[in-house]
């Protein structure tokens, strides 16, 4: 476990030898790197694209390397305020990187079949955001008695409600708000649904590899008792050790917890061995839509099982099985129903020629094969 991985002082330097001391953030290190990478991004991206477009991404590129640099530039004015320097949370850093993976392994599978690789960011980026809301939302009417304990306030309630070092997301509430935004960003642009989820189906489930590691780090989605050789505890004071000593199955003199199973790395390898199954049957699909059907039904199943050795949620509505395994025969039920409703869809993939137009502007130019 290890909920901050390092801090960032801001009115730090660093020692570049012969340059002597450079600051990091200011007109320093952090604003050179910033500026050099704006500027290979711009000149890749710009590669075999039309004047309108190279035009477009001149625009975005400028706007968003200017507002970083300003903050970038500002930034030393509050070391003051935040003498540790800005800390970087395990779990934000690995669910960063699984947006990259992600959006960088979708974009490539977009581009395969005529898509813009910036349509596939933008909408992982739309799809992450609301998703982060719903898993939040989700978290906090589960268990909003613990969530708002002791809160007696307007802003003790809403620093509560955003409070996400202290762990509180739960996946099934990021999917839900994910899906109902991903089908809008399908209907105002016009593309295919069942071909833009077959392109972000494995990429979905590699970030929620790199997630899962975030839940190690920040200790949240622990395991139940574990006597095998790679058992795992966690510290005084975590998440786990204080759900186990109110619930009675820890002492609160304990140094750590007893040994749990590392559910969380069950869980990564789990996500990452399905989304290489989900990119490889990618190409083999016959019609759109059986990627995501395949996710459908196998990621439910397997995470049903995991719960059995998941420790951090007891069971719902009077039984053993808790709210992440109803929600998962939930998502089978609903995979089995459109199994049933692609089956009977004539086989067709879709491969677009050009950018397609919003909803009554038009049709989109698009080759089925």
């Amino acid at each position: 476990m290890r909920q901050v991985l390092f801090r960032i002082t801001l009115d730090g330097s660093v020692n570049l030898g012969p340059l002597g001391e450079i600051p990091l953030f200011g007109f320093g290190l952090v604003l050179l790197i910033w500026t050099l990478f704006n500027g290979g991004l711009l000149w890749f991206s710009r590669q075999n694209k039309s004047d309108e477009e190279k035009s477009s991404i001149l625009r975005s590129t400028l706007v968003t390397w200017a507002i970083g640099s300003v903050v970038i530039f500002l930034l030393p004015n509050f070391a003051s305020r935040i003498p540790q320097g800005i800390p970087v949370f395990g779990y934000g850093f690995m669910v960063m990187l699984g947006i990259l993976a992600g959006g960088w392994t979708a974009g490539r599978r977009a581009e395969s079949v005529g898509i813009p690789k910036q349509v596939m960011w933008d909408t992982a980026f739309a799809v992450v955001f609301m998703g982060i809301v719903g898993a939040r939302l989700f978290f906090v009417v589960q268990y909003s008695e613990s969530v708002f304990q002791g809160v007696n306030s307007l802003p003790g309630y809403f620093f509560a409600l955003v409070n996400l070092p202290d762990g509180g997301l739960v996946l099934y509430g990021g999917l839900i708000a994910g899906t109902l935004t991903f089908f809008a960003r399908c209907y105002l642009k016009g593309y295919s649904p069942r071909l833009i989820a077959d392109i972000a189906a494995p990429s979905m489930l590699l970030g929620m590899a790199f997630g899962r590691i975030g839940c190690l780090f920040n200790g949240c989605c622990w395991g139940d008792r574990c006597t095998l050789p790679w058992a795992i505890t966690f510290p005084q004071n975590s998440v786990p050790y204080m759900s186990l000593v109110k619930r009675g199955f820890l002492s609160p003199e304990a140094l750590q917890t007893i040994p749990l199973h590392p559910s969380q790395i069950y869980s990564s390898v789990n996500a990452l061995i399905l989304s290489v199954l989900a990119a490889a049957y990618f190409h083999r699909r016959a019609k759109d839509g059986q990627v995501t059907l395949l996710v459908l039904i196998i990621y439910p199943i397997t995470r049903f099982l995991i719960e059995f050795i998941r420790g951090d949620e007891m069971g719902q509505f009077d039984t053993s099985m808790t709210i992440s395994q109803w929600v998962s025969l939930l998502i089978v039920a609903i995979g089995i129903v459109y199994g049933i409703w692609l089956s009977k869809q004539p086989p067709q993939l879709t491969r677009h020629v050009n950018q397609p137009t919003p909803p009554g502007t038009g049709s989109a130019k698009a080759a089925k094969t």
